[in-house]
């Protein structure tokens, strides 16, 4: 079944499938959640966005309007984690949310791993399997690991 926290805003016609998480997190209208995909709390998904099974979207990332996100994504929001601090599990207090922005009709492509620190332009799209460590610009094709730039949309 479902998790869908209390916290959730949820806006209208947005469409939940099976097995997902989510929690703390913004749901614009008209989108679509697919199969086991998590949403980490201050996560904020736009309008008409298209989420594919088996994603994973990380406290802090933005992902604005209309925009498509593969099966299998998965979003990174520390440049360097580590388990402990001081030989103890670390908590909140021991690290500091990195951010990441998908701007408006953006796609990403199945298998595609985002980095933290990084904006993904209006447009631009994200091949399949692709590894993206730094900034692609709006309008671009970017494909491989790490991402580089194809093309021109």
């Amino acid at each position: 079944m479902n998790y869908v926290s209390d916290d959730v805003q949820l806006g209208n016609d947005v469409r939940l499938s099976k097995f997902i998480n989510l929690y703390g997190c913004v749901i614009g209208d008209g989108t679509k959640i697919g199969a086991f995909v998590e949403v980490q709390k201050n996560a904020f998904i736009g309008r008409n966005c298209k989420i594919q099974s088996h994603t994973f979207i990380c406290e802090g990332v933005t992902i604005e309007d209309e925009v498509f996100v593969g099966h299998g994504v998965t979003f990174v929001n520390d440049s360097f984690p580590r388990a402990t601090t001081g030989g103890k599990l670390q908590t909140e207090a021991d690290w500091k949310v990195e951010p990441t922005l998908v701007k408006k009709g953006a796609t990403i492509g199945s298998g595609s791993t985002i980095l933290a620190n990084v904006t993904i332009g209006e447009n631009a799209i994200v091949g399949a399997g692709s590894v993206v460590t730094k900034d692609v610009p709006a309008n671009t094709i970017v494909a491989g690991n790490p991402a580089r730039v194809k093309r021109k949309v």
